[in-house]
């Protein structure tokens, strides 16, 4: 048992003893604009359900708030409001541009930051950068409209905000007690040169789940707060219980107005309509900011109260309110006395040691910091995701029905889908929806500090109320049917061995999602082979614009394109699934299951012949044999073109590779048996697997032969084609001077080397995929290395950089790659972080300089961070190659714990 008290309440968590997830930073950032609250004929989010609506507007399936909580259904919420006498409107929620404001795509115009969290929240503590001028909502808007894609976005900082420190550092932090207990502690800092006031109001309400005509949320009668003594708000929701919220003063001595009024919509403003005198959502920004006194309950109850605290804090100064919510099951004797402060201090301390604990004691104070906060980052965008299809589609029975267009639109063919779960996002704002593919990867860096909810998370997508019957897993909200790259299976995989690394081989897990994911590798060859040829094709496969043209829509002329990245995905998946099988074979060493020995022959022949096609189809498969490289090809009816860009598509080909142990698979005879057959009887397939090339009786299954893969690598490992001094390009920079042209149906597309943002609008315009760096195939890649580094060992030695004489084996060469990734978020001798660019607050201001932001995608030639800003699910990979560099650093063994089939990292 674990002495570490973080580590023992995830263990209760998980064993159901103590509750301790039950509440977290599970509100979203924007819950406007987004499909769930989209109920228009058109389908246009980001024109029906608008930020100046959000304020006055209920929301049906959810609700956004400023480094908030929830419990885990989203039933009762706590967020902060902010007014600093300035804006037109209350601070309720992030800003930020949709899809159509933004030069390049939808984009928060905000400053905060995820400072800490633990799995179960049991502390958390996040920051937001509040200007003391008036917010420029509109010269943002402004500004970027008029600025076209060569442009860079115009930013909060461009408008001189925070000038001088003329802003608020707002921190919430939140502590427990016990599950039900939390403590929140809210700090106040003037940075500015002189004194200033600000309005605070923590906020607390309850999801409207009263509006709509149904009571299947356990709710049998509308909640309510109240008060219930000085300073101490009652609530009531027969589901969750009643709890209470009690509140200290400032530091004046001062407690807060109680506020009340109803988390209902303002129909008199938004639509002309309703009683004027009616207590709606938005009474709190009428309170404050206009001024009208009539807007709140004066009988003090409602579903929705705010305690009005006005500090006037001072130059330099810092100002603290206390706040304490709790249910009357674990009420504390002292809510706000001595141990309130206590509380927080252990907390505080564990925390940090537990992260301590997950680097094993290697990470330097600095890995420690940027470790601390990529976590934080993935924790806090855990969210409520409520969205079910049917109800979604027809509408509310206590409501207008929506407009008859819409049973015949987006997600219609997944009515059976239903979601009332905590998820894994992207990102709050920009991405407040799941996209499956992101989550594979944000699954590995949780399974660093929380491997249970990491299986828990693979596990959900691939339940029935998730995945298609026909075996699809759902893509994204904007596109349920969209595709998606076939990671799934890889991510469980390496959770399983992650978990079996600490000395708990899941079994059940593994079985539980081979056994679903057979269905998704079927959907797959059915769907997407569509000339039975082992060569795939599959839509965009998650790299968006890489290519010269929209892959997801048909081609002209009836033309048929086959994807060198949608054939590696395909033997990667294979792959994998081997491996699972091969393990559940296995068992638990008393019997050998034959069933899955069957299902191991199968994915190993089906590998092999996938590594065939791609290699050898028509003579050189999609192998271009004069560039010594992978390429996409379009066939036509009198030829095969291949695609001769250089760029993620070639590489992929890498990924698809695994290492099989004479001695493990011989206890398999089955399994062996067969594998000798296929041997003897099959020369021309047989000829793709490897034996023993290096010391030890091993067998390598991969897509490029020897010779392959070091041409391959010296791409790769080329600083004027791939490797960049912070990680490997997605587009090499060859096509920066020689772009590549191909023309189809009598338009020419052009792809040239962008090391930033996208020049095109294809797929919105938000995402590039032609030179930045993107953390998730940097991982596979690095991975991949490590896998053809145990087969090869010594006896495969490449030059890294190329051209430079230095010759690494290929371990080496994935350090090289991990440690230049690492080096996106550590300062320089001046203090600048690469992800930061040359803003001058994060290498000089000290209330700037450890703070950390993990973006989407990052600059090919300088590291700056591009695109989402928080999108800390799959850059939080970083976690994993910061721990490399450490092992590197101290001389330790390349592995934590090796598992002994696969001699790969484990995290």
């Amino acid at each position: 048992m674990s002495t570490q008290p973080e580590q023992q309440r995830i263990d209760a968590d998980t064993a159901r003893t103590a509750d301790w997830k039950r509440w977290g930073p599970y509100l979203a950032e924007r819950q406007w604009a987004t499909v769930r609250e989209d109920y228009s004929e058109w389908g246009n989010c980001w024109d029906y359900f608008s930020h100046d609506h959000a304020r006055s507007r209920a929301y049906r399936w959810g609700e956004d708030g400023l480094l908030g909580f929830t419990d885990r259904e989203c039933r009762l919420c706590f967020a902060l409001a902010l007014w600093n006498g300035k804006d037109p409107i209350l601070k309720e929620r992030l800003f930020g541009l949709t899809s159509l404001e933004g030069n390049h795509g939808e984009d928060v115009k905000e400053q905060y930051f995820y400072l800490s969290a633990t799995p179960t929240y049991s502390y958390a503590k996040a920051l937001y950068k509040y200007p003391q001028a008036e917010f420029p909502y509109r010269w943002l808007l402004d500004e970027n409209r008029r600025r076209g894609k060569s442009d860079r976005e115009f930013e909060l900082a461009d408008t001189g905000v925070f000038n001088e420190g003329r802003y608020f550092d707002v921190f919430a932090e939140y502590a427990k007690s016990s599950p039900n207990d939390l403590l929140i502690r809210i700090t106040v800092a003037n940075r500015g040169p002189d004194a200033a006031t600000l309005h605070l109001l923590p906020n607390i309400w309850f999801r409207n789940d009263w509006s709509w005509g149904h009571l299947e949320e356990g709710s049998s009668f509308k909640p309510g707060i109240a008060i219930e003594e000085e300073n101490c708000l009652s609530l009531n929701q027969e589901s969750l219980g009643r709890f209470y919220l009690k509140a200290g003063p400032d530091p004046a001595g001062r407690f807060p107005a109680a506020l009340f009024t109803e988390n209902e919509s303002n129909a008199r403003r938004l639509w002309g309509y309703g009683d004027e005198r009616g207590f709606a959502k938005d009474a709190f920004h009428e309170y404050v900011v206009c001024g009208n006194t009539n807007a709140v309950n004066p009988a003090k109850t409602g579903t929705k109260a705010a305690l009005h605290y006005v500090l006037r804090v001072p130059a330099g100064a810092t100002q603290t309110v206390s706040l304490r919510l709790f249910s009357e099951n674990e009420a504390p004797v002292d809510p706000l006395g001595t141990s309130f402060e206590q509380i927080f201090s252990a907390r505080i301390g564990e925390g940090k040691n537990f992260y301590r604990s997950v680097g094993a004691g290697r990470f330097n104070d600095a890995e420690l910091n940027v470790v601390s906060q990529a976590a934080a980052g993935l924790l806090w965008s855990k969210q409520f995701y409520y969205y079910v299809i049917e109800e979604w589609l027809k509408g509310d029975p206590a409501q207008p029905p929506p407009p008859s267009s819409r049973l015949g639109g987006r997600n219609r063919e997944w009515g059976y889908f239903h979601s009332r779960d905590v998820i894994s996002m992207p990102d709050k704002w920009e991405y407040p929806w799941f996209a499956s593919w992101d989550l594979a990867f944000h699954v590995l860096a949780i399974a660093n500090v929380d491997p249970q909810y990491a299986k828990e998370q693979l596990i959900l997508f691939l339940r029935e109320w998730y995945m298609h019957p026909n075996g699809q897993i759902p893509a994204y909200e904007f596109a349920f049917g969209d595709v998606n790259p076939p990671v799934h299976a890889w991510a469980a995989w390496r959770v399983y061995k992650a978990s079996a690394a600490r000395g708990q081989r899941d079994r059940d897990f593994l079985e539980r999602v081979f056994q679903k994911l057979l269905l998704n590798f079927t959907w797959w060859v059915n769907r997407k082979d569509r000339n039975g040829e082992n060569l795939f094709s599959g839509g965009f496969l998650g790299l968006d614009n890489i290519g010269a043209f929209d892959r997801s829509q048909p081609l002209p002329d009836g033309e048929t394109l086959r994807q060198a990245d949608g054939t590696a995905w395909m033997a990667f998946y294979c792959g994998t699934m081997l491996s699972m099988a091969l393990e559940l074979a296995k068992g638990d060493g008393s019997r050998i299951h034959p069933a899955y020995e069957d299902m191991a022959s199968k994915f190993l022949e089906h590998f092999v012949q996938i590594s065939d096609a791609m290699n050898h189809l028509g003579g050189t498969g999609l192998w271009h044999e004069e560039d010594g490289f992978y390429y996409d090809q379009v066939r036509t009816d009198q030829q095969v073109i291949p695609l001769k860009t250089r760029s993620l598509v070639g590489l992929l080909p890498l990924i698809a590779v695994e290492v099989l142990e004479e001695e493990s698979i011989k206890k398999l005879p089955a399994f062996y048996q067969r594998l000798q057959w296929f041997i003897k009887h099959r020369h021309d397939l047989a000829k793709n697997i490897t034996y023993c090339e290096a010391g030890g009786d091993r067998r390598l299954l991969a897509i490029p032969t020897r010779g392959r893969l070091q041409s391959v690598l010296r791409y790769l490992l080329d600083e004027n084609e791939f490797l960049s001094p912070f990680g490997v390009r997605s587009m090499s920079k060859f096509h920066e001077r020689n772009p590549y042209v191909f023309t189809a149906g009598g338009v020419e597309h052009r792809v040239d080397y962008e090391p930033g943002e996208s020049d095109t609008y294809l797929f919105g315009g938000n995402s590039n995929w032609r030179g930045p760096i993107w953390f998730p195939i940097n991982f596979l890649i690095v991975e991949a290395l490590e896998r053809y580094a145990h087969f090869y060992g010594d006896t495969l030695q490449v030059e890294c950089p190329t051209g430079s004489g230095r010759m690494v084996n290929l371990r080496q060469a994935a350090a090289e790659i991990n440690s230049r990734l690492a080096g996106i978020f550590f300062p320089d001798g001046n203090g600048h972080r690469p992800c930061h660019g040359d803003d001058a607050r994060f290498a000089a201001d000290p209330h700037w300089r450890d703070l950390v932001l993990f973006n989407e995608y990052f600059h090919g030639e300088t590291g700056l961070g591009l695109g989402a800003s928080h999108q800390t699910g799959w850059t939080a990979l970083a976690i994993n190659c910061i721990a490399d560099v450490a092992r590197q650093r101290g001389g330790y063994p390349n592995t934590i714990a090796a598992h002994p089939e696969s001699h790969e990292r484990i995290y």
